[in-house]
C-alpha cells in the first residue's frame, strides 16, 4: 500500500488527459470549419524549394504532386542535393522529362555551411530563387492540386508574414510500423497543435510547408541564420514573427509519407522529433505528459492495491483516444486508422517520451549529433566541406 499515492497520481493525470483529448476533439472541428481566404487578383510568381537527400519510398510520386499544381502564376521548382551521386537526381530528371513546360532546376552542391545539413542544402539552393514568393516543403510531403493557391491566398492576408501547414500521416506501405508512424502524427501531433494554437499557447512552424516572400527571407538573414539549428523550421517561424507579422496555419492538412519498416527506424525518428520539441519548449513538453492518458492509467492500475476503478480509468482513456482519432479523421477528411493499434501506439509513444529526457543525442539522415540546451546541433564527427555545383 506504500505506493497507492502514486497510483492515485497517475490516475488523476490520466483523467486530465481524457479531458484534454475530448477538448482537442471538439476544437479540431472548429479549427477545420474556419473560412479559408481566396486568392484575389493576379497570382504572384512562386519558387518551391525541395531539399533532397537520398532515395525515399514514393519520392517520385511525392514530388510529382508539387508539379501538378492548379496555379495561375509562374511556378519554379528548385531541387537541391549535396552529393553528385545522390539517387534522387534521376528522379528529378524523370520529372523534368514528364513536365517539360514547368521550370525545374536542380542544384548539386556539396558545400557545408553549418551542422544542419538540410539548411546547408537550402543555402546552396537559395541562389536559384527566381520569384517573389518562396515555398519550402520537405521531400516526403504529398499535396493536392489546390495546395499552392491556398497557401498563397493565406500569405496575402493582412498581417501575415509566413504560412505553415498541418500534416497527417500517409503510410507508404501496409506494414505495421508505417501505420504506427501515421498514428503518431494523427492522434498526437495534430491534436496537440490544434489545442495549442486554438488556446494561443503555441506558435508553431513546420517543415511540411513554410511560405514567405523573398523579401522577408532576406530580412531575416536568409537561410544562413539557421545553419546550426536542429529545429530550423521553428527558428524560421520565430524570425518571421519577429519581423512583425503572423505565421498563418490554413485549415487543411497535407500528407506526410510514413516509410518506417521496423521498430528501430520508428523509434529513432520519433526520438529526434521529441528531443527537438523538448529543446524548443521544455516546460510545455514536460507538461504534455497528460496527453499519454492510457499508459498513465495502465501503470496506475498495475500498482498493488489500485483496485478495479483503475482499470475503468484505463478503459476510459482508451475510449477517449478512439473518440479523438475518429473526430480528427472526420474534421480533416483523413482515412480511417486500424483502431486496434491505438494501445500499442500509446505505449510506444510514452516510452519514447520518457526516453527523450535521458540524453540529447539524435540521428538525422544517417548522421549523429548532440543537441545542446539552445537547440544547436553539434556533429559527433567533423563534416567535410567539398564544393561543387551543377544545374538541371
Amino acid at each position: 500500500m506504500e505506493l497507492i499515492w502514486l497510483s492515485h497520481l497517475l490516475l488523476l493525470l490520466a483523467l486530465a488527459g481524457c479531458l484534454y483529448g475530448l477538448t482537442a476533439a471538439a476544437l479540431a472541428g472548429r479549427f477545420a470549419r474556419r473560412p479559408a481566404p481566396v486568392l484575389v487578383g493576379a497570382a504572384p510568381s512562386v519558387t518551391i524549394l525541395k531539399p533532397l537527400c537520398g532515395m525515399e519510398p514514393n519520392l517520385y510520386e511525392n514530388l510529382e504532386t508539387f508539379c501538378q499544381q492548379a496555379y495561375a502564376g509562374p511556378v519554379q521548382v528548385v531541387f537541391g542535393v549535396q552529393n553528385a551521386a545522390d539517387p534522387a537526381i534521376p528522379v528529378v530528371r524523370r520529372l523534368a522529362q514528364a513536365y517539360p513546360a514547368l521550370r525545374l532546376d536542380l542544384v548539386v552542391d556539396a558545400r557545408q555551411h553549418g551542422s544542419n545539413r538540410k539548411v546547408s542544402n537550402l543555402i546552396n539552393m537559395s541562389g536559384e530563387i527566381a520569384h517573389s514568393v518562396v515555398v519550402l516543403a520537405d521531400s516526403d510531403m504529398v499535396v493536392k492540386p489546390d495546395y499552392l493557391a491556398r497557401i498563397v491566398a493565406e500569405l496575402g492576408q493582412p498581417g501575415v508574414n509566413g504560412v505553415t501547414c498541418l500534416y497527417h500521416g500517409v503510410p507508404a506501405h501496409r506494414g505495421i510500423w508505417a501505420h504506427l508512424s501515421a498514428l503518431a502524427i494523427d492522434v498526437q501531433f495534430l491534436p496537440n497543435v490544434v489545442m495549442g494554437t486554438s488556446l494561443g499557447l503555441a506558435k508553431p512552424c513546420f517543415g511540411s510547408t513554410i511560405a514567405f516572400t523573398a523579401k522577408a527571407l532576406a530580412e531575416i538573414g536568409g537561410f544562413e541564420a539557421f545553419r546550426d539549428d536542429l529545429a530550423d523550421d521553428y527558428a524560421i517561424g520565430e524570425a518571421l514573427r519577429a519581423g512583425g507579422g503572423l505565421v498563418a496555419i490554413p485549415t487543411f492538412t497535407i500528407g506526410h509519407t510514413c516509410v518506417d519498416t521496423d521498430l528501430s527506424g520508428l523509434w529513432s525518428h520519433e526520438l529526434r522529433w521529441n528531443r527537438t520539441i523538448r529543446n524548443v519548449d521544455p516546460a510545455g513538453y514536460a507538461g504534455s505528459i497528460v496527453t499519454h492518458a492510457f499508459p498513465l492509467a495502465l501503470m496506475g492500475a498495475l500498482i498493488p492495491g489500485a483496485g478495479t476503478n483503475a482499470l475503468v480509468v484505463a478503459a476510459l482513456a482508451l475510449a477517449c483516444r478512439i473518440v479523438l482519432c475518429v473526430r480528427l479523421e472526420r474534421a480533416f477528411g483523413l482515412a480511417s486508422h486500424p483502431y486496434w493499434l491505438l494501445p500499442i501506439r500509446d505505449i510506444l509513444s510514452f516510452m519514447n517520451f520518457a526516453w527523450s529526457f535521458v540524453s540529447g543525442a539524435v540521428t538525422w539522415k544517417g548522421h549523429d549529433y548532440r543537441v545542446v540546451a539552445d537547440g544547436t546541433l553539434i556533429p559527433e564527427r567533423s563534416l567535410g566541406h567539398d564544393a561543387g555545383a551543377s544545374s538541371l
